[in-house]
């Protein structure tokens, strides 16, 4: 279906288009290929056979959270916290001093802001305004009809964003608790304190210039188009501009008819008042860009804050579109968040290659169709790619141009939020990989020379611009640069209900080497230096400390390939305040044993780049990402099996050793990262059945500045999609591989090992090619062996009693050979054996993983209870 609004199609389910090949950013696979990983100091390396058991420890304590600009007290949850109205607390939380000069400096004893100008009255919200003494209830489709009650958890999420609202962000603790988790940090406690220093300062200066972080993030309330009950008024930052004048469909593209005015802090201002007949003065879905006339000469951009932009069919650049939508079109959420999940299982994602079609999927389709497979899968987040608009689809998402703009490719804004919804109602957790890291190099339709000159949000110079990612790099020590970014964060997460981030190229923001051609050991004096960039270090406090203040079930992800310490603790303990790493180095080591024979494998590598991570501090493990998947480089599946998995993973056809081997190290492979890896687990689409191919975006020949041609695919869909129907097929392998990664999760899900505090490598057998460790009341047991298989083979474990199996990698329903029998009871005896007081006997083919479970006595009570006849 496609409707038309003031002459721009939006397809509810996007057509395949073929896009143009030009595009001033390369895009391409954007990862710090020459950065080695080394979690942590040697001497707390825990690659010996005992895993530090985790201690819980508490946070600093904070004080009761109070409004920067009134000092009340508000207790979340506390009856009389309500009884102010919301318009009342948005007038605290946006008290701003008058006649403050403008200044980025946060030393200075007076500052005044972009953000000084008078915000539009009567904002429409983002979430329907319900009033419940007319009692209305949620019908399908996000719609709402009259009843006589409201469901309580529907309740929960309308009125969330009022809530938020109502919250102040605890003032920062002390920032000494890392010294406690870390004696060694004391040695850079300078440097760690100045960076401590900087974040309070500018919590300081936000609470008294702009009346707390809460209402400094929620710069799109004043910055953009916002509209009140007169009229339309629209802000835009752009202090290099000599001129500006809003123009689009609404005035005939006429520069004359929209002539802003400008304040002393360079923000540009125009109000718009309702037509005559009351209806807003720009229709929803009309095109509207900014012209201005700069340094650089005369130039139309989309404007900074737009909420959707689309690539008009046979163009290049985007074009702004005014989106907002009547009330009774707007989507309503339904369903409330679901809980934080205690060990977290990404199922990570890109909407637009998620069809077995060669096409550009949608949302509703991946709503509709993926989703459901996600829930039965047994993972219990999915991570979404590619969501902020960017202009080059083969960038994979990361050149952002329109960075509050979900990505028209797909559908609409509304579109998106029903599947976030759908997701919560299937209880699965929404993250979205977020590019606060850089923006794309375009100029006609991203930020990059916006108000013509090189600075604005950006660097100038050589500084503020990524010669391997051909992107620009923002400049996190601007006051404004802070407004948009963390109001960004706070944007997806209000008006769309994702539930966290997964921030990428966190690497490149801390360090102002970016990470490139660095290999870190982990020597401390790596971290603490003149490379280390404190200005986008605090911006990445201040975000955590924004998320996790305002939304404290969220989750934040960083990407971080340094192992930077206090990386994962909280701000007000020190730390940058990520809840989880994404351990990077293991699929690193992976490709690289790959490249090798079994021969020369080591099980003792393999254990310490699994546990080679800071205690204290989660991560995120995953054999594979899409980072292995892309064009260029290979899947664990190919490198294993190759070209053999085009005529060979069908079961009435003969296998081949490759064959064999490929399929049962896949399973062996991603357990043992599972199993030892981290905190949290991680699978790229598709490689939970070992997807046969590669992703290749559409693209055309790319023409390289010193004559060379880099030949394109035709713009063809065909490598950029998931042959969801290959793992669902039960007459191919691929099946096994699917039903094994299911198992996996649901293993998981029951005992919680990921997050057991208690873990203990027992055994590391390099003869043997045996790597034996306990999470919980579980026992791993791998033999990487290519040909021996062990009978009365004797593990070690801690408590006493009767073990069963429950996961084998050799079940004939996950493609193996059915070599171990699971009617099997194996019972411990007293005895030290692998540093362990008890041990019992096992049978273990080669190339197999075996997962052991005590049972308990009530669960063996429910085994031998007898069957009535």
């Amino acid at each position: 279906m496609v409707y038309t609004l003031s002459g721009v199609r939006f397809p509810s389910v996007p057509s395949v288009y073929k896009s143009p090949g030009f595009c001033s950013s390369n895009g391409g696979d954007r990862r710090n290929a020459n950065v080695s990983s080394v979690f942590l100091n040697k001497k707390y390396s825990l690659s010996r056979k005992i895993l530090a058991e985790k201690s819980s420890y508490e946070s600093e304590s904070r004080p009761s959270t109070v409004t920067a600009s009134s000092g009340k007290v508000l207790v979340p949850g506390n009856p009389s916290d309500s009884s102010s109205s919301s318009t009342d607390q948005l007038e605290l939380a946006q008290a701003v001093p008058e006649n403050s000069p403008a200044s980025t400096d946060v030393d200075s004893p007076t500052m005044g802001h972009a953000s000084d100008v008078e915000p539009a009255s009567d904002l429409t919200g983002s979430v329907a305004e319900l009033d419940f003494s007319s009692s209305l209830q949620l019908q399908e489709g996000g719609k709402l009809k009259e009843s006589k009650t409201l469901d309580t958890s529907e309740v929960t999420i309308i009125d969330e964003s009022d809530r938020i609202r109502k919250k102040g962000i605890p003032p920062p603790g002390l920032g000494q608790k890392i010294y406690e988790i870390d004696p060694l940090l004391k040695n850079h406690s300078e440097h760690l304190d100045y960076r401590f220093s900087q974040y309070k300062k500018m919590r300081e200066a936000i609470d008294k210039y702009e009346g707390g972080l809460e209402a400094f993030s929620r710069g799109y309330e004043k910055m953009g188009f916002t509209r009140s009950a007169t009229g339309i008024t629209y802000h835009e930052w752009a202090p290099g501009a000599k001129s500006a004048c809003l123009i689009g469909d609404f005035n005939n593209w006429d520069p004359n008819a929209g002539v802003m005015t400008r304040n002393e802090f360079g923000v540009w201002e125009i109000f718009l008042p309702n037509n005559a007949d009351g209806s807003p003065a720009i229709p929803h879905g009309s095109r509207v860009k900014i012209r201005m006339d700069t340094p650089s000469g005369v130039k139309d951009s989309i404007p900074a804050w737009i909420k959707f932009s689309v690539q008009p069919p046979g163009e290049i650049p985007y074009n702004g579109i005014y989106y907002d939508p009547p009330e009774e079109e707007r989507y309503v959420f339904q369903h409330p968040r679901p809980k934080k999940p205690k060990s977290l299982r990404i199922y990570e994602s890109h909407i637009g290659m998620s069809s077995p079609e060669p096409k550009i999927n949608s949302y509703a389709n991946f709503r509709d169709e993926v989703l459901p497979r996600i829930k039965k899968l047994g993972y219990n987040a999915v991570q979404i790619m590619a969501i902020q608009e960017h202009s080059y689809y083969a960038s994979f998402g990361y050149h952002v141009t329109n960075f509050f703009a979900p990505s028209s490719r797909f559908g609409t804004p509304d579109d998106l939020k029903s599947l976030i919804d759908k997701a919560h109602d299937l209880g699965i957790v929404v993250l979205m990989d977020i590019v606060h890291s850089h923006a794309s190099n375009n100029t006609l339709d991203g930020l990059n020379m916006f108000d013509g000159t090189d600075s604005c949000y950006f660097h100038s110079g050589s500084r503020g611009y990524h010669w391997m990612w051909d992107s620009r790099l923002f400049n996190y020590g601007h006051w404004e640069v802070l407004r948009y970014l963390l109001s960004n964060a706070r944007w997806w997460l209000d008006e769309f209900k994702f539930d966290g981030f997964r921030f990428d190229g966190v690497t490149s923001m801390m360090y102002t080497h970016h990470g490139l051609s660095v290999g870190f050991t982990g020597n401390y004096n790596e971290y603490f230096g003149f490379a280390t960039d404190v200005d986008a270090v605090v911006y990445l406090m201040l975000v955590n400390d924004l998320i996790h203040g305002l939304f404290p079930d969220a989750i934040t992800i960083g990407e971080d390939v340094s192992g930077m310490p206090t990386f994962c603790i909280p701000v007000q303990d020190g730390g940058v305040g990520f809840d989880y790493r994404l351990h990077m180095a293991i699929a690193d080591k992976w490709i690289e044993l790959l490249k090798k024979r079994d021969e020369d494998w080591r099980v003792g590598d393999i254990v310490h780049t699994l546990t080679n991570r800071r205690w204290q501090e989660k991560c995120v493990s995953y054999a594979e990402s899409h980072d292995q998947a892309l064009v260029g480089d290979k899947t664990i599946a190919f490198w294993l099996m190759d070209k053999d998995m085009y005529d060979f993973m069908a079961l009435d056809r003969p296998s081949t050793p490759l064959i064999d081997r490929g399929i049962a190290l896949h399973k062996m492979i991603r357990l043992v990262t599972m199993g030892l890896g981290g905190e949290g687990y991680l699978n790229f689409m598709g490689n939970e059945f070992g997807h046969p191919e590669w992703i290749d975006f559409p693209r055309a020949d790319q023409h390289l500045p010193d004559g060379k041609i880099i030949p394109g695919n035709g713009f063809s869909y065909d490598k950029c999609r998931r042959r969801f129907d290959l793992g669902d097929a039960d007459y191919l392998r691929y099946h096994g591989l699917q039903e094994f990664d299911q198992a996996m999760q649901h293993i998981e899900e029951r005992y919680e090992f990921m997050t057991s505090e208690h873990q203990f490598i027992s055994r590391k057998d390099e003869c043997d090619r045996m790597i034996v460790f306990e999470r919980g009341n579980l026992v791993f047991v791998f033999n990487f062996h290519w040909t021996n298989s062990y009978s009365d083979y004797r593990i070690g474990c801690l408590k006493p009693g009767k073990y069963k199996i429950v996961l084998d990698s050799d079940d004939p329903l996950f493609g193996g050979f059915g070599r171990i029998d699971h009617n099997a009871e194996y019972f411990t005896f007293e005895g030290w054996y692998d540093d362990r007081p008890r041990s019992f006997m096992v049978y273990a083919p080669s190339r197999t993983a075996v997962v052991y479970a005590l049972v308990d006595k009530e669960e063996e009570a429910v085994e031998e209870e007898p069957i009535e006849e």
